[in-house]
């Protein structure tokens, strides 16, 4: 039976069909709905972690004990997961354990276009790059088989395209790989020096096995055709190049880690010209050159965003109406949505002209017009940190016109540690905690801190206020975002303060509800002043008319935040 899947869910499928029985990860666009539908099938445990540290931790441990594991972030979300990752390439698995990680050519929703496969190199562990939603599903399940057969973590690499891409997919059925025996054996898992020295030789030796093996694997496929162009590629690229080079020579790499040298130089020697073709950085063309294959890349491409069957086509044949620039698409600048809680704190922020550090979610959309207030963001939790950091580089009173802006999933992600550092090295920071009682950015996923797990059910309710308390935070206040006074007041207070200060910021966000949304407001046109202050909160439904102001009825849902604001009171409740 066949399917249409997203690339995720075949992603899924084939982590249910090899007989994973744990799966764990911290929700990344764009590998959220990987673990979203493992969640789906009943043998595998599955949960959203604090971060994808922990989230890994969880999976080498559940392999340690025997079981089938994967855990999935996006690539960013690796930089978190390091640490153990390379570590457990030294430990190696019982059951296999995959990491699926999600690259992000283009920058769609990531602060930076980090090319994840040299973490493979750097931590000396196989890599497996499907180009479709079928590759997705084999590629699953071909990477547990490895991880067993190698002893070793193997990293699943997506990327956007392929992972919220549909194909067709054959489904297949789960096969019982049950749990492995567990055995105590502290030099193979006990990484201290001794026993660490012992298992990086281990970890040459098994590189070199699957070097070897990379030459006769099956998803490294050589498709003959015309000699004259031979292309050498992987992922999604290969794709592009069947459609834009329909009669070149193509090898497929499914393993992008350790790379089939000997059957990429069998393939050279038997095309005139050969390229390479790779989104992100010339992983594949730089150890191509430095084994001696001669070959073309990056000097025709960029190492920058997506690639396109058009670029392939101008790049490689020159065509000159293949050249012309593709048209440009009308722009979307993502907004803030009609009600969203933020929009009132970030109106009191800018009306104040604090400094913001900024951080990860949907409240880094503060930094556009109209709003204007986000000064820097750089990574999940940097906000408390920064926000300290400038106060160490520029005293107090720049702290005491200074906030960090944190969402609540966020900062249990890894603002907590920022938070601890402010109060132990006596610092000042005012810190927002922006608790919308959900993890927003990604598609409201539960969190520890709105007492539901992965699946929906009730679980122990993270207390926010309770532990910055608990780490010698002393004035902790909620306010309501809405509540534009008290939300100025809180903020005058906390920043005068001669200490650290968290306001939490709490109102769910505007979708949780959709039903529950009021009647659209509407602009007594005899009551308005034009002032145009309401335009201030960069409300989508909103709008000038000429010179007036007007609220589109589509798209308002009656949060009143206008009307609370309007010093006139032109703005009423919908009739």
């Amino acid at each position: 039976m066949k399917e249409l899947l997203l690339g995720n869910e075949a992603v899924a499928r084939g982590a249910w069909e090899a007989g994973c029985r744990v799966a764990a990860a911290y929700p990344g666009t764009p590998s959220t709905e990987i673990t979203e539908n493992l969640a789906k099938y009943e043998d595998i445990y599955a949960e959203w972690s604090p971060n994808e540290k922990v989230a890994l931790e969880v999976g080498i441990g559940a392999s340690f004990a025997g079981a089938r594991t994967i855990v999935s972030m996006k690539h960013v979300g690796l930089n978190v997961a390091a640490d153990p990752l390379f570590t457990a390439s030294y430990t190696g698995v019982n059951g296999g354990l995959v990491v699926a990680v999600a690259d992000d050519p283009g920058m769609h929703s990531s602060q930076n276009e980090q090319d994840s496969r040299f973490y493979a190199r750097s931590a000396h562990v196989p890599m497996l790059e499907p180009a479709d939603s079928a590759d997705c599903r084999e590629f699953t399940k071909l990477a547990f088989e490895l991880s067993e057969q190698y002893d070793t973590p193997v990293l699943l690499r997506m990327t956007t395209r392929v992972s919220h891409s549909r194909g067709l997919v054959e489904l297949g059925v789960r096969q019982d790989a049950g749990l492995k025996e567990y055995k105590k054996d502290a030099a193979k898992r006990v990484m201290m020096p001794g026993m660490a020295r012992l298992r990086h030789v281990e970890v040459e030796k098994r590189e070199k096995l699957l070097a070897v093996s990379a030459n006769s694997l099956a998803i490294n496929k050589i498709e003959m055709n015309d000699t004259k162009i031979g292309v050498v590629t992987s992922g999604l690229c290969y794709q592009y190049v069947k459609e834009a080079l329909p009669d070149a020579s193509i090898l497929k790499l499914g393993m992008v880690y350790p790379l089939a040298f000997d059957l990429i130089r069998d393939f050279s020697k038997k095309v005139d010209k050969l390229y390479v073709i790779e989104e992100l950085e010339p992983f594949i063309e730089d150890a191509m050159k430095a084994n001696g294959i001669e070959c073309t890349g990056k000097e025709l491409f960029t190492l920058q965003g997506e690639y396109s069957v058009h670029m392939i086509r101008c790049a490689l044949l020159g065509d000159e109406r293949e050249c012309q620039s593709a048209p440009q698409l009308p722009a979307r600048p993502p907004v803030m949505c009609p009600g969203c809680p933020h929009r009132g704190m970030f109106y009191a922020v800018k009306k104040l002209g604090l400094t913001v550090s900024g951080d990860i979610g949907c409240y880094t959309l503060g930094a556009l017009p109209p709003t204007s207030s986000m000064d820097a963001v750089v990574c999940m939790g940097a906000s408390i940190g920064m926000a300290h950091g400038m106060e160490k580089a520029r005293g107090r009173e720049f702290a005491n016109n200074t906030v960090a802006v944190i969402g609540d999933s966020t900062f249990i992600h890894s603002g907590i540690t920022g938070l601890i550092d402010v109060v132990y090295n006596r610092g000042a920071s005012t810190v927002l905690i922006l608790d919308n009682r959900t993890t927003g950015m990604t598609g409201h996923q539960n969190n520890p801190a709105n007492g539901r797990d992965l699946y929906g059910n009730e679980a122990p309710e993270l207390d926010l206020a309770k532990l910055c308390e608990a780490v010698g935070v002393r004035d902790v206040r909620t306010v309501d975002p809405f509540d534009l006074k008290g939300m100025e007041r809180a903020l005058k207070e906390t920043l005068a303060n001669d200490e650290p200060s968290v306001i939490i910021v709490k109102r769910p966000c505007a979708l949780l509800d959709r039903k529950g949304a009021k009647p659209a407001l509407r602009i007594d046109g005899d009551r308005c002043t034009g002032c145009k202050l309401c335009m201030g909160l960069g409300c989508p439904a909103i709008v000038l008319s000429g010179d007036c102001v007007a609220i589109d009825p589509t798209l308002c849902v009656g949060c009143a935040l206008c009307a609370r604001l309007c010093p006139s009171g032109a703005i009423r409740g919908g009739k």
